[in-house]
C-alpha cells in the first residue's frame, strides 16, 4: 500500500525500505530548470539557485518562471537537494552562490565568518505538526517520551516545536528529538518509525490528504509570522552582480504578492512547481497545501522587519543551536529590499 496515496508518498516509503541507502540527506540531484533572470551582459553565466522542493519555497519556481517569460532568456537555473546538509555545503563552498536556506543555518554561517547574506524572505508560515489519525496524542503531554522528527536543529520547525513543548510546560528533552530529511517524514509516520514530525509542506499535506495523519499543531495557528527559508546570496554574487541580485528579490517580492493575489494564480503556481524542472511533486499534494485551509502557506507580506529577524536569532540561541547573539547585520542585507520594485508576474 502506498503509505500516502500519491507519487511523493511511494517515492518517499521506496526509500526507507531500501535501507536509506540514498541517506537522509541525499541531494536530489541535477534538477536544472532553465531560467532567465537576464541582467546586462555580466549574467551571460548560469546562476544555480539551490532549494529544497518545500512549499516554503514557491515564491522561486513562480519568480523563475515569470522572469524568463518576460525576458526570453537562460541566465538562471533551480537546482533541487533533499537535504539541508548537502545545500549549507553548496553555499559555503561557493558551488553555489545563492540559495533558500533556513534562516538560523545562515546566521551561524555569517556568524563563523562564511560571506553570505539574507537578501529576501521567502514566505510566511508553512509549517506543521503532524501525528498518526489513529494515533491518541491531542495534546503535547501525550507525547512525551516518544519519537519526534525534525529537519534540523537549525530548522525554525525545531523554534516551533520547542514553543509548542513550552505551552505545556515541557523541553525537547521530554521527547527524543531526531533529525530526518522533509521527504522521508510521511513513509516514516506510516510505519510508525516516529510518532510526531515537524516540518514544512508539503511533506505534512502527503500524509494528512492521504488519510494517515493530522496536524496536532500548525504555524497558520501559533505562530503566523513564521519564516523559515529565506534567500541567500554569497557576498562575492553582491560585489560583482549587484543588477542580477536586486532582479531576484524583485521577482521574489513580486510573485509573493501575485500568490496571495487570489487563488487561481495558487493555482498555476502549483501547476509549475510540480513539474519536473522544479519539486517533481504530485500536484493534488500541493494544491492541498494551497487550499486546506489557504493560508495554511503565506507569502504576500515579505518585508524584512528586523525585530522578527531578532527574535529567531534569540530563540535559536535559547534552543542551543546558535552560541551566542549574531547582529542582524552581519547576517542580512536589506538593501536590495529597501530598493525593491516587485515585479508584475505575469503567467
Amino acid at each position: 500500500m502506498d503509505p500516502s496515496g500519491n507519487g511523493l508518498g511511494r517515492r518517499v516509503d521506496r526509500r526507507l525500505i531500501l535501507g536509506g541507502a540514498l541517506g537522509a540527506g541525499a541531494v536530489a540531484a541535477g534538477s536544472l530548470a532553465g531560467c532567465s533572470w537576464l541582467s546586462g551582459p555580466a549574467a551571460a553565466e548560469p546562476l544555480t539557485v539551490g532549494g529544497l522542493a518545500v512549499t516554503c519555497n514557491l515564491t522561486l519556481p513562480v519568480a523563475c518562471e515569470a522572469n524568463a517569460a518576460a525576458s526570453g532568456g537562460t541566465a538562471f537555473a533551480y537546482s533541487k537537494f533533499s537535504g539541508w546538509p548537502e545545500l549549507k555545503e553548496s553555499l559555503m563552498s561557493g558551488d553555489l552562490q545563492a540559495a533558500y536556506m533556513l534562516a538560523p543555518l545562515v546566521m551561524d554561517l555569517a556568524d563563523k565568518k562564511v560571506p553570505v547574506k539574507i537578501v529576501s524572505i521567502g514566505h510566511r508560515s508553512g509549517a506543521v505538526i503532524m501525528v498518526r489519525t489513529d494515533s491518541p496524542y491531542r495534546t503535547f503531554r501525550d507525547l512525551a517520551g516518544k519519537r519526534v522528527a525534525i529537519p534540523s536543529r537549525f530548522a525554525v520547525d525545531f523554534l516551533f516545536l520547542r514553543k509548542m513543548l513550552a505551552t505545556e510546560g515541557m523541553t525537547p528533552d521530554d521527547v527524543e528529538v531526531v533529525e530526518m530529511a522533509p521527504a522521508d517524514m510521511p513513509a516514516a509516520l506510516y510505519v510508525n518509525g516516529v510518532d510526531a514530525y515537524c516540518t514544512g509542506e508539503p511533506f505534512g499535506a502527503a500524509a494528512q490528504s492521504a488519510g494517515y495523519a493530522v496536524p496536532l499543531r500548525m504555524t497558520r495557528d501559533e505562530w503566523p509570522r513564521y519564516m523559515c527559508c529565506v534567500l541567500t546570496v554569497r557576498e562575492e554574487l553582491i560585489r560583482s552582480n549587484r543588477p542580477l541580485v536586486q532582479d531576484m528579490v524583485n521577482y521574489v517580492l513580486g510573485a509573493g504578492a501575485w500568490l496571495d493575489a487570489q487563488p487561481q494564480n495558487r493555482t498555476k503556481a502549483v501547476e509549475i512547481a510540480a513539474g519536473r524542472d522544479y519539486f517533481n511533486q504530485d500536484p493534488k499534494i500541493l494544491e492541498f497545501v494551497m487550499t486546506n485551509p489557504a493560508d495554511r502557506v503565506t507569502y504576500g507580506d515579505l518585508r524584512m522587519i528586523p525585530r522578527e529577524f531578532d527574535e529567531l536569532m534569540q530563540l535559536s540561541v535559547e534552543a542551543g543551536t546558535l552560541k551566542h547573539p549574531v547582529p542582524y547585520a552581519t547576517y542580512v542585507d536589506d538593501s536590495f529590499a529597501k530598493a525593491a520594485q516587485p515585479a508584475s508576474i505575469r503567467l
